[in-house]
């Protein structure tokens, strides 16, 4: 009987809350669909490489549906090519050897303009050497023609259209020799140099939000802050005081990350390193004034973890681990609406490609302006829902 009343209590106390009820229905289907959506259209990355005085047999080759090819007519170096136009790679030929630069940005991009450029060269190899055997055989029938006609002439024939072939077969067989240079990284880059800006960024957005969004409801569920609303501080010194006593942690919580990135990965900042912590830090204040915004909306922290799927597991998915470009035209504009979005592609162009603020400084300035949106917003649902 007391387990049977203890399920009933359980069970009419989370039907009666609504809220909780959609966030644990809704959003796991919201999620579901998301990444239907993004996983069948993003079945491979769409690669440009730019070829100069490329053979046309190799350029045949190397065509196909997810490799677009740039003729090069100007004489500016491959590396200036690939800063200026972003391009995935250039391949240059010079007699048989073929000179292959990757921006290797993105080491998925670059595996597979290896590996395209692998199989044209077997594909070449084969069809040479199917050509040879063809001709062999040709010259296998003249030989038998030739004794049947004329006895006498036979090894003087078998020498003279002997020669000829294996100088034809020479002459189609091409041993191409690739040399491989990278902009960015090295050889021993792997994809997790790709993700690991991407993460950093996403690590320090989801905690920060996590814990600042908890930490106010508590305050607000114990009591606390009814009794600050009690007193004379006015509305925006309320919120200025939560942001400044909640972001000197998000401070700490960012260079621990960052640093912790930086000595245990050893990851290769070609950029500023003080960028880096900017744009970190920029992330971590736009996460700690959504945390205190969505708040508002939670009646527990069960509630409060329950926000999680619909407003930061999206965040991921648009930050740059699944190409913006692959997906639906009707799902890219979600992308812009995600402050990791701009974070992460920052991180990124300072991390694996050097940007400066010239670059970056466009993504900085949204992320402060989603910070103070979401402010404005706290403040305003500070006055209706606080009753300030």
């Amino acid at each position: 009987m007391r387990i049977q009343a203890m399920i009933k209590r359980i069970l009419l106390e989370m039907v009666r809350d609504k809220r909780t009820l959609a966030l644990m229905f809704l959003a796991p289907l919201l999620i579901l669909t998301l990444m239907y959506f993004l996983f069948q259209s993003n079945t491979q990355q769409n690669v440009t490489l730019g070829i100069r005085n490329v053979e046309p047999s190799i350029t045949r080759e190397l065509k196909g549906k997810h490799i677009k090819l740039k003729k090069i007519k100007s004489k500016q170096s491959a590396i200036g090519l690939i800063r200026q136009r972003n391009y995935a790679g250039v391949l240059e030929q010079k007699d048989q050897k073929l000179k292959l630069t990757l921006q290797n940005s993105d080491q998925s991009k670059s595996a597979i303009l290896r590996q395209t450029l692998q199989q044209a060269q077997i594909k070449l190899k084969f069809k040479a050497a199917d050509t040879a055997l063809r001709r062999q055989r040709q010259v296998i029938k003249q030989q038998q023609q030739v004794i049947k006609e004329f006895a006498q002439l036979t090894k003087q024939t078998e020498g003279s259209v002997a020669a000829k072939s294996k100088n034809q077969s020479l002459k189609t067989f091409d041993n191409y020799s690739v040399r491989t240079h990278y902009l960015y990284g090295s050889s021993h880059s792997t994809y997790f140099d790709t993700l690991l800006p991407i993460m950093i960024g996403f690590v320090v957005f989801f905690f920060v939000f996590l814990i600042s969004g908890i930490a106010l409801l508590r305050e607000r569920t114990t009591g606390t802050l009814m009794r600050v609303l009690a007193t004379p501080i006015k509305r925006a010194e309320i919120i200025t005081g939560y942001l400044a006593g909640y972001g000197l942690f998000a401070v700490v919580q960012t260079c621990l990350i960052v640093g912790y990135s930086l000595l245990v990965f050893k990851i290769q900042i070609i950029g500023s390193l003080g960028l880096v912590f900017l744009i970190n830090l920029c992330l971590a204040f736009v996460a700690l004034a959504l945390g205190l915004f969505i708040s508002t909306f939670a009646q527990s922290e069960f509630q409060m973890v329950q926000f999680i799927p619909v407003v930061v597991i999206p965040q991921i998915f648009f930050s740059g681990i699944i190409p913006i470009a692959q997906m639906p035209n009707w799902l890219q504009p979600v992308a812009k609406i995600m402050p990791l979005y701009y974070g992460a592609d920052a991180m990124s162009g300072v991390i694996t490609r050097g940007s400066g603020w010239n670059s970056v400084g466009m993504q900085i300035s949204v992320l402060i302006i989603f910070a103070i949106l979401f402010l404005l917003l706290n403040s305003i649902t500070l006055r209706r829902f606080r009753q300030v």
